[in-house]
């Protein structure tokens, strides 16, 4: 390559153009110790000195490593040492490559040589002493060196000390799991018992009040519609009339309720009722809306009177 820079040597050209060899090459490891090891960084390189400004040089490339087992790492490097003069600049320049062994034993590194195009257009090459490079590696000592097998890491046992905290954080879940568990069990039997503790037709007529309005009465809410209401009215006939009506089909459940003492009106009304439920549910029936409109009504009258029944009874 050709850097625009100045340089030359301290000597002058022979006759066929090129220099004799001379000094001012240098090799210096990176970080600076008594040896070179396998894989050290080393600078090689060259000091120009006294070099008229508008020289121009040009630097071996090096694309393939300096020499077998020497590499390259990184590519020239060119700065100015130090300059001198005013109307007539001269230079000292410095070049180097950044260069790595990997492989023992010792290398002459190869001259350096640095093609040279004074401003006068004169063109020469300037040669720079070899360099010895000493690679070593740790010396083994073979009568007493053995050769083992990489080891795993060092297991150290667990001491009772260091799983106690993991023990106690562990025992502290497992209560407050279980206090959560108890407070809500406690939570949901009082619940439980508390509407046990209610009147029949309190509870009944409290889940029929869920169903007002007609936004039960789309065609595909007509079957939780009708199913609500049915369960809720089994439910009061199970606790009313002693009719376990909660595992009964409506052929069962007319037939005993035929035996109280309800007005035939709503009876038939009730009867009316459950049947039109079977088939919403199990034959995919569509109620009218004046069938629907008549649900909930008849659902609280049957309540309602049948609870009024019992009063009267129980005063007279």
């Amino acid at each position: 390559m050709l850097l625009a820079v100045a340089a030359c040597s301290k000597g002058k050209a022979d006759s066929d153009g090129t220099l004799p060899e001379g000094s001012g090459s240098f090799l210096r490891p990176l970080t600076p110790r008594d040896s070179v090891l396998i894989a050290d960084q080393l600078e090689y390189g060259f000091v120009l000195r006294d070099v008229p400004e508008g020289t121009g040089i040009g630097l071996p490339e090096w694309k393939d490593g300096l020499m077998d087992g020497i590499e390259v790492l990184s590519p020239w490097e060119v700065d100015t040492l130090t300059t001198s003069g005013k109307e007539h600049p001269v230079y000292d320049i410095r070049g180097r490559v950044r260069i790595a062994a990997f492989d023992e034993g010792e290398y002459y590194l190869p001259l350096l040589s640095v093609f040279r195009r004074s401003p006068d257009g004169q063109v020469d090459t300037v040669w720079f002493d070899t360099q010895l490079l000493d690679v070593r590696t740790m010396p083994v000592d073979t009568a007493t060196f053995v050769i083992h097998d990489i080891k795993d890491q060092i297991r150290y046992p667990v001491t009772v000390r260091e799983t106690l905290p993991w023990i106690g954080i562990a025992l502290g879940i497992l209560a407050l799991a279980l206090l959560i568990f108890w407070l809500v069990r406690k939570y949901h039997k009082e619940k439980v018992e508390e509407a046990a503790k209610e009147p029949a037709h309190i509870r009944a007529l409290r889940k029929l009040d869920k169903f007002r309005g007609d936004k039960f009465w789309e065609p595909d809410r007509q079957k939780a519609f009708y199913s609500g209401v049915t369960d809720t009215l089994r439910e009061y006939i199970d606790a009313r009339y002693g009719i376990g009506a909660m595992e009964m089909t409506t052929a069962e459940i007319m037939p005993e309720l035929k035996k109280e003492t309800l007005p035939v009106d709503l009876y038939e009304g009730l009867k009316d009722l459950f049947e039109r439920a079977d088939f919403v549910k199990f034959a995919k029936h569509t109620a009218s809306r004046e069938e629907n409109a008549e649900v909930l009504p008849l659902a609280v009258r049957f309540v309602t009177d049948t609870y009024q029944h019992e009063i009267e009874e129980e005063v007279e």
